[in-house]
């Protein structure tokens, strides 16, 4: 599988990553690192807010030249790090533990959090079917057609393991089909589908709160998620150890410029932006309790990512259990925690 539109870049976001060399004092001797980086939705992937506003990655352009790369799903990004085509990726839990296990690739390295659902006090995403549907309980769903994003990804692993619950699987009981999380909910509506997954900033759309009601949610399928994990490769990350750090620096401040309360209608107009979409759609939501929990250290919650990890195995998608603290390198969010607090209290 090859990531979608031939590792087509987010124009907007490159240029705009470019143009802080603009603003930047004299570079170092040494040439920038091209950083190829993969995301699969935006705003949840805080990759695709970093270089919208000078001075929130204040070493793109000097120590590393960010290069993003849109796939449809977190199993098409470790195919492109197993390639060599990608040097970090946002993978989902149950991608991370395929790629050690299936594609062989035990240098995989988490470095980061992205983000988690199910955090207490925080967004879960929820699974819905039409306002009108008589679906009204997960066995109803017996015969009927489900949406989701790629087998194997975070979002398909919670819909099966709520099915699993109630004793349905996929091609016995129904069917489950893929499809990209921006024509799911003309999928719902056009009754094509019974039901879809909502993710955030499609699970916010106002069309769909109003045709949609919710059956089920992450949560209440799985519990705590540590659902996203920034990952990459260790040969990797020995060579490049100093272009991560600046670059998890970047991250955090970006993270802590977003988050904080005085920024919220600049946060919103520059998802607006790098999204193409009307403000009104995250106004409600975005960097608050209503979306996805993010530690504002980057680090993982390896607790909830071994018990996700553990439900995946239960379900047959993994042949042997895998420890997930063998594959984690939380030093290098640790360090540029540490720099960033540094240089905000000089």
């Amino acid at each position: 599988m090859r990531p979608d539109g031939k590792m087509r870049r987010n124009f907007l976001l490159i240029s705009a990553a470019l143009a802080l060399t603009l603003f930047a004092r004299p570079a170092r001797t040494a040439e920038p690192y091209h950083l190829r980086l993969g995301w699969v939705v935006a705003p949840a992937d805080l990759v695709t807010l970093m270089f919208v506003k000078p001075g929130l990655a204040p070493h793109a352009g000097k120590t590393y030249i960010p290069e993003l790369t849109h796939f449809a799903g977190t199993p098409a990004e470790m195919t492109a790090l197993a390639t060599g085509d990608l040097d970090c990726a946002a993978l989902a839990y149950s991608t991370f533990a395929l790629g050690i296990e299936n594609a062989g690739m035990a240098d995989l390295r988490i470095i980061a959090d992205e983000f988690q659902d199910g955090v207490p006090g925080y967004h879960t995403n929820a699974f819905v079917v039409r306002r009108d549907s008589p679906i009204n309980t997960v066995e109803d769903l017996k015969g009927k057609i489900l949406a989701s994003n790629q087998t194997g990804s975070a979002i398909d692993m919670a819909l099966r393991a709520m099915l699993a619950k109630h004793h349905l699987q996929d091609k016995r009981d129904l069917t489950i089909i893929e499809a990209r999380f921006p024509d799911q909910k003309a999928m719902l509506k056009e009754g094509k589908v019974d039901l879809i997954t909502a993710v955030l900033p499609f699970g916010a759309d106002p069309e769909l709160l109003t045709l949609s009601r919710t059956l089920f949610t992450q949560d209440e399928a799985m519990g705590r998620s540590q659902m996203i994990v920034r990952v990459v490769r260790d040969g990797f990350l020995q060579r490049h150890r100093a272009e991560m750090i600046d670059f998890m620096e970047d991250y955090l401040n970006t993270l802590r410029y977003l988050t904080d309360p005085a920024h919220h209608q600049e946060a919103v107009e520059l998802v607006a932006a790098a999204t193409k979409q009307k403000p009104a759609l995250f106004e409600g939501w975005i960097f608050t309790d209503k979306d996805y929990y993010r530690d504002p250290k980057a680090q993982p919650n390896l607790e909830a990512l071994q018990a996700n990890v553990d439900l995946q195995h239960r379900l047959g998608f993994l042949r042997s259990p895998l420890d997930v603290k063998k594959y984690a390198d939380l030093s290098i969010a640790t360090e540029a925690a540490r720099h960033l607090d540094v240089v905000t209290t000089q």
